[in-house]
């Protein structure tokens, strides 16, 4: 199960929840910070027992699917953000 993927603005944060293998939700997040439309994305991280299953690739598609839908532009800082637009060009319309 996945939650719905939201920006908390107040904490300056994107966030995510995504089911592990024993049932429990657990968090993808990403740290940024707002400059206008441009968000530099700071660090990205999934909860240790998320890791190797996929859901912070999906997080990242649905953080850049959030800021094409917003008209937002993303600065991947982070290198895991950056590697995986790097791997998936057909979201380079939203970088900056």
């Amino acid at each position: 199960m996945t939650t719905q993927f939201r920006d908390v603005a107040s904490a300056r944060r994107f966030e995510q929840g995504f089911t592990d293998a024993d049932g429990e939700t657990r968090t993808v997040f990403a740290d940024y910070e707002a400059k206008g439309n441009v968000r530099l994305i700071l660090h990205v991280e999934a909860d240790p027992r998320l890791r190797r299953g996929g859901a912070a690739g999906r997080f990242m598609q649905a953080l850049a699917e959030y800021a094409r839908t917003e008209g937002l532009k993303l600065v991947p800082l982070c290198s895991y953000a950056a590697a995986w637009s790097r791997r998936h060009r057909e979201y380079d319309d939203v970088l900056a």
